[in-house]
């Protein structure tokens, strides 16, 4: 048994090692600038005026081709849907980049074959055929990471336009871009993993090793981990989506986009601010399933109160009969009654229950209107006074001036 085992082993020994895939590449590269280094100095010349001659042609093509498929693309957009213009414009971008990356291959093939250089015959041996498929591989990937997140965006848009609970829409758009990210991580993440295997490297050890630098950044990065899954139980229990009108720590604003770790506010300044999930403990939400409009109206001592509730209530029946603001207002209007009694004003308080996010335009229309009310009626108004204390007139004289000195 082991004397058979003893001229297999020398055999193998025997065999030469096959060079990698680096050395192989290292080695054509050198014997390819040799060959040209080796050129004659006329040849040369004749070479690089052939080369640039190659360059210019092919630059000149592609401006051509750029500037047609440009105004194609802009006859194509005009009345079109945003979106639908948006989605277009990166479709165009994505494969403009593979138009260059074919015309820059194509480009260097030519130049290297004017030179000497049997590109083709390289590119079909072992490590040209290896080039080649880590080149696919990239492609690929680029590919599968700009088509995954243009079908999610797609099947994500088309559901919630075709919901018919606005909520639901809502929290839609709010997974889009997560489902997004995550989706193009892992393609990311895959691609990569193939690129390494392509040149060479065993993926098992850097998995391995992935892992425990992964454990020990977990623990350094605890931060990020309570972001990411606070943010998956925001969206999960429908706290909080893209579009409705919040509050955290103290700043109100539009929730622009929600991404794996922040949220992000729109102001009425146009100021946007991110707040990482870990930072937002308390969401006021102020446009989820319905939102208020509550009114404190001031009014003189000298009114009326009765008068003054049922001018109220009238306008605030009109406002919700009104066409243009009868859909924004889902309930009847209420008139509360008198909340409190200040120094100088009786304060009436009334309430409109408004669809998401209408309660700001019905507010301010219900202020017109009642202001109008109010002078029509003769409905007098608080004013602010100012206490004065009278002072004395002994206090108000001038000082005496002094009296002579005891020497004058």
């Amino acid at each position: 048994m082991f004397a058979a085992e003893a001229p297999a082993k020398a055999a193998a020994a025997a065999e030469p090692t096959k060079p990698s895939f680096t050395e192989q590449l290292v080695t054509s590269t050198t014997a390819a600038i040799d060959h040209i280094l080796g050129l004659d100095p006329v040849e040369a010349g004749i070479n690089a005026a052939l080369s640039v001659g190659v360059v210019l042609a092919v630059y000149g093509v592609l401006w051509v081709v750029r500037r047609l498929s440009d105004h194609w693309l802009a006859r194509v957009h005009v009345g079109g849907a945003e979106d639908e213009a948006a989605r277009t414009q990166q479709a165009a971008r994505f494969t403009w980049g593979l138009v260059r990356l074919a015309a820059v291959v194509g480009v260097v093939v030519l130049v290297l074959g004017i030179w000497g250089v049997d590109a083709r015959a390289w590119l079909s041996g072992d490590a040209g055929a290896r080039l080649v498929r880590l080149g696919l591989v990239i492609i690929i990937a680029t590919a599968l990471v700009e088509i995954s997140g243009f079908i999610i965006k797609r099947l994500v848009g088309g559901f919630a336009r075709r919901s018919a609970d606005p909520r639901r829409a809502a929290q839609l758009r709010t997974l889009g871009p997560i489902l997004t990210g995550c989706a193009q991580t892992v393609l990311v993440v895959v691609g990569g993993l193939t690129i390494l295997t392509e040149l060479g490297l065993k993926v098992g050890p850097i998995l391995a090793s992935a892992g425990v630098l992964g454990i020990a950044v977990g623990f350094g990065a605890q931060t990020l981990v309570k972001d990411f899954l606070t943010g998956l139980f925001l969206i999960a229990e429908d706290v909080v989506s893209v579009g409705d009108n919040v509050e955290i720590g103290g700043f109100s604003g539009v929730v622009e986009a929600m991404t794996l770790r922040t949220i992000r506010l729109r102001d009425a300044n146009a100021t946007l601010h991110i707040f990482p999930y870990s930072e937002a403990q308390v969401i006021h939400n102020r446009t989820k399933v319905f939102s208020s409009y509550l009114a404190e109206i001031p009014v003189s001592y000298d009114t009326d109160l009765d008068r003054a509730l049922a001018v109220i209530q009238q306008v605030g029946d009109d406002l919700r009969a009104d066409p243009a603001f009868k859909k924004q207002i889902t309930k009847p209007f209420e008139v509360m009654g008198v909340d409190r009694l200040a120094d100088n004003a009786v304060y009436i308080k009334a309430r409109f229950i408004t669809e998401p996010r209408a309660q700001w335009d019905v507010g301010r229309e219900f202020n017109r209107r009642l202001k109008n009310a109010f002078e029509g009626a003769r409905i007098l108004a608080p004013v602010k006074t100012t206490p004065v204390q009278a002072q004395p007139l002994e206090d108000r004289a001038p000082p005496a001036p002094p009296g002579p000195g005891p020497g004058s």
